[in-house]
């Protein structure tokens, strides 16, 4: 399928980072992928991506603060050119498209910037191409290129359960002021989960989780009762990690947690001013830490 578009019209989508607000692995399958269950939420914090039409071929070239950051990730293995090669080869589409990512987010941070952008151009080039395809349909295309894909293609507080493929709405939230600090280079996966396997931690149950929070108290009181399972094996290799918890939980915050596999921690306050003040505080006393006061937005019915 060969469809026209105009190069003068690109199209642009944003790509909001992931929190895990908590993530228990819950078990492990055959072929060794871990089973999840997790509250992933997103912040406004984002990249940008922007996609335009080209005669043929995919090209993916990077900007903004953190571009620097994938300088030494070839163009083929990239997230967001691998999800744009699948969905051409699943909707039969021949025609090229240029995409720019404008980097705002860490790179292999735990916040899912890389697999966000991947999902942003898979709406963005559904658009782009003229496609139908469906919410669902993305997902399970995402989902052959990454475990975090299909949560980033919802882009909305949910629920992840599997290795990533089970999507279903969260719980009611109220809007979450979040203070989000990486204090290390980045943290593979991979080696996150070996060294978990490597100190022979034990499997959690999923949590037990309400049908609607109602307010920031009882968010931090619900997660206080919650674990991120891979957090003991990311401080052992980013030992930094721990400085960045006890410096966010010092500043006030009602919880203090890492994010994903990490090294991005979060804090979760009661406003969006004591949020700020956080940010400032921490940031002039590490200078060298990635810091940043966002906000997810208050989500399904808060009667």
């Amino acid at each position: 399928m060969q469809l026209p578009s105009d190069p003068a019209h690109p199209v642009r989508r944003i790509a909001r980072s992931k929190v895990n607000l908590f993530l228990h692995v819950t078990g492990r399958r055959g072929d060794g992928y871990h089973l999840l269950h997790s509250l992933a939420v997103f912040p406004d914090i984002a990249d940008g991506v922007e996609v335009r039409a080209q005669a043929s071929s995919i090209a993916v070239a990077m900007r903004g603060p953190f571009a620097a950051e994938l300088s030494d990730v070839a163009a083929p293995d990239n997230l967001v050119a691998r999800a744009a090669r699948a969905l051409a080869a699943t909707a039969g589409v021949h025609a090229g498209a240029s995409i720019t990512i404008d980097k705002h987010l860490p790179v292999a941070a735990g916040i899912g910037g890389g697999s966000a952008d991947a999902a942003a151009t898979l709406w963005a080039l559904t658009e782009l191409w003229g496609l139908t395809q469906t919410e669902a349909e993305l997902q399970a295309i995402g989902l052959g290129i990454g475990a975090d894909l299909p949560v980033c293609v919802a882009s909305r507080s949910s629920i992840m359960t599997g290795v990533g493929e089970g999507v279903s709405p969260a719980p009611a939230l109220p809007r979450l002021p979040l203070v989000l600090v990486r204090p290390a280079a980045r943290l593979a996966t991979v080696a996150v989960f070996q060294e978990r396997a490597r100190m022979n931690a034990p499997f959690r149950a999923a949590a037990e989780l309400p049908a609607r929070l109602r307010d920031v108290a009882e968010v931090a009181a619900f997660l206080r009762g919650t674990h991120n399972d891979l957090e003991p094996a990311a401080r052992t290799l980013a030992p930094a990690i721990g400085a960045a918890v006890a410096a966010i939980a010092a500043t006030g915050a009602l919880l203090a947690r890492m994010s994903g596999s990490g090294p991005t921690c979060f804090g979760l306050y009661e406003s969006d001013d004591r949020a700020a003040q956080a940010a400032r505080t921490i940031a002039a006393a590490h200078a060298e830490w990635w810091v940043c006061a966002t906000a997810v937005a208050a989500s399904g019915a808060m009667t």
